[in-house]
């Protein structure tokens, strides 16, 4: 299957936090949402369902963990949890924390408005306090 190579466009738009267990965990540069996004790095995987149990079970604890902490450092009053991948194919998952307040609500986050890039100082204060919350 070859070696993990991360999609330049998730390279792209995100920023680093920690390569955890199983997953390359990241901050989308998009400052309108706390969203992270972790990454499994098991190469060529597209869909959920291509993971082997073993996979699912510990890719799903890591996303629980980030979710976690993502709803305790932000005190959101939802997480939202999804594998899209229409756009960029590598399997990804998102988590992003949603208050009754943020842009949309209570619509998707998807195709809404233009994003917001973080500010290089904002981007590493945030990934400072999730590592604290994690």
């Amino acid at each position: 299957m070859g070696e993990f190579v991360l999609n330049p466009q998730l390279e792209a738009d995100t920023h680093l936090v920690s390569e955890l267990e199983s997953c390359s965990l990241r901050l989308l540069d998009d400052a309108r949402w706390p969203w992270l996004v972790l990454v499994p790095r098991i190469a060529g995987i597209e869909e959920w369902h291509d993971l082997s149990k073993g996979q699912r079970i510990m890719i799903d604890d890591e996303v629980a963990r980030v979710a976690c902490a993502l709803k305790t450092m932000t005190g959101c009053e939802k997480i939202n949890i999804a594998t899209i991948g229409n756009m960029v194919r590598q399997l990804h998952i998102h988590v992003i924390a949603r208050n009754q307040e943020d842009a949309n609500w209570p619509g998707p986050v998807w195709s809404y408005g233009e994003r917001e890039p973080y500010e290089q100082d904002d981007a590493d204060s945030f990934i400072t306090a999730f590592k604290r919350n994690f």
